[in-house]
């Protein structure tokens, strides 16, 4: 399956979009990309997983076992809304402190409503 990818910075969603960011457990949406979901596309306070508004929260900071549990969570959850078009972030790439060769191959699968970050399709495809 081809790898699709999006561009760097995402500042605004057209109907359909989703913004997928990394969270904490609590979800306290404090800084980077999880504070620009509660801003600006719906992410609730205190939710730390999970779709809310045009956002889809997913646990960054409970440690790589817990991460790689979301992802294929959300990969799952993508699967079943083929009507979403779903925008990864670099999830797991600031302040968790992970690199997108850490990260990338957590995904079990890429569904074809799943855009990753450009780094993360660079890992999971060398040399294209």
């Amino acid at each position: 399956m081809r790898r699709q990818s999006l561009v760097k910075r995402i500042a605004a969603l057209e109907p359909g979009e989703i913004f997928v960011f990394g969270s904490n457990a609590s979800g306290h949406h404090g800084a980077g990309a999880a504070a620009q979901a509660q801003r600006d596309f719906g992410a609730v306070w205190g939710e730390g997983h999970g779709l809310h508004g045009q956002s889809y929260a997913i646990d960054t900071m409970s440690g790589l076992g817990i991460l790689e549990r979301e992802i294929g969570a959300f990969v799952d959850f993508a699967e079943t809304r083929p009507d979403l078009t779903f925008l990864v972030t670099e999830i797991g790439c600031g302040i968790a402190g992970y690199m997108p060769a850490d990260v990338a191959p957590l995904f079990p699968r890429v569904p074809l409503n799943v855009r990753l970050p450009e780094s993360f399709v660079s890992e999971l495809s060398p040399g294209r």
